[in-house]
């Protein structure tokens, strides 16, 4: 009778145990809006699986793709007040809320991507990211920056002066209608969702993004130019809710800082390979026109745009200085 009673209680203090860990898991969710091939979901989806890896599986996130939690600036506000827990987003959305950050809308800010990403990576971008804290995000690391080249449902973008007039859909950045309006032409803020539709009914004439992207959302099916006009390297950034990240203890916090800045490097070699690939493929395909621009012609607009930014948003210069000082 003894046996069996301590076997009882042995076995009501291990279900207990048991039932306590499981309580004790932290489950989490991560959005971004491109698809399941974009270096935002290889980010996200190594970040989960090294934070459940290092935290023995007490933290799971689950990762949601292609906006099924909204658009970028609704999950940046979802994120601010903690009805989200993660997001991985260009920087652009963040300009609403962090003014700082306008400075990367800045055209020809950096010469290349290898030079925005080693700026990102850097003592700079680690200041940029410890911005974030009083807006009630928490940045966990730069992924690669997105090169902005632009495509059209006809127009050949070949010089800036093609630039006059073009009704180009932009990111609901304030810094990026900034530029584009100096360059001449008629930027136009919408989701990013609705742009494939923009595009084949006429509503605008181009769009701006990364050859990946601009393969993988199939935007190849209503464009004819593609046009390497490299006007913005545009930084993409995993973010994580002040409130949850404040809620984590230092050891659940050091999961996720050293988890991240493993999903960084990868997802930095992951748009590297892509964006080789994904430009021959375009070509292979021989449906779109892949146009090499003349950019000086582009370079030279930069200071009426900057002058136009900044006056615009002038807490942008610090970092300006700081970016070509470093340059």
């Amino acid at each position: 009778m003894l046996r069996t009673a301590r076997y009882l209680i042995s076995s009501a203090l291990l279900l207990a145990g048991t039932l306590a860990a499981e309580a004790q898991a932290i489950e989490l969710n991560a959005g971004h809006v491109l698809s399941t091939a974009s270096h935002y979901h290889a980010a996200a989806v190594k970040l989960a699986e090294l934070v459940a890896e290092k935290s023995k599986s007490q933290i799971k996130i689950e990762v949601f793709p292609a906006a099924q939690l909204g658009g970028e600036v609704k999950m940046i506000q979802s994120v601010r007040t903690g009805t989200q827990d993660i997001v991985v987003t260009g920087e652009a959305p963040l300009e609403n809320t962090v003014k700082d950050y306008t400075v990367f809308s800045f055209p020809y800010l950096f010469s290349s991507l290898e030079d925005a990403n080693k700026t990102l990576q850097g003592p700079i971008g680690k200041e940029m990211l410890e911005l974030l804290p009083q807006y009630g995000m928490v940045g966990l690391g730069f992924i690669s920056a997105l090169e902005r080249n632009t495509f059209t449902n006809g127009r050949a973008i070949r010089t800036a002066a093609d630039m006059q007039g073009l009704k180009i859909r932009v990111i609901p950045g304030p810094g990026y209608v900034t530029a584009y309006k100096a360059l001449g032409a008629q930027p136009t803020p919408m989701a990013y969702t609705e742009l494939y539709m923009a595009l084949q009914n006429g509503t605008v004439d181009a769009g701006e993004n990364s050859p990946d992207v601009f393969l993988q959302d199939r935007f190849i099916e209503v464009s004819k130019t593609f046009s390497l006009t490299k006007i913005m390297y545009m930084p993409a950034v995993i973010i994580i809710s002040k409130s949850k990240w404040d809620s984590f203890t230092p050891e659940q916090q050091k999961i996720f800082r050293d988890a991240a800045a493993e999903a960084v490097a990868y997802a930095i070699d992951h748009y590297k390979k892509d964006y080789a690939a994904t430009l021959e493929t375009i070509k292979a395909g021989g449906k779109v026109q892949i146009i090499e621009p003349d950019l000086a012609s582009f370079r030279t607009t930069a200071p009426e745009v900057y002058a136009a930014l900044l006056k615009e948003f002038p807490q942008a210069k610090p970092w300006l200085d700081k970016i070509k000082a470093g340059q």
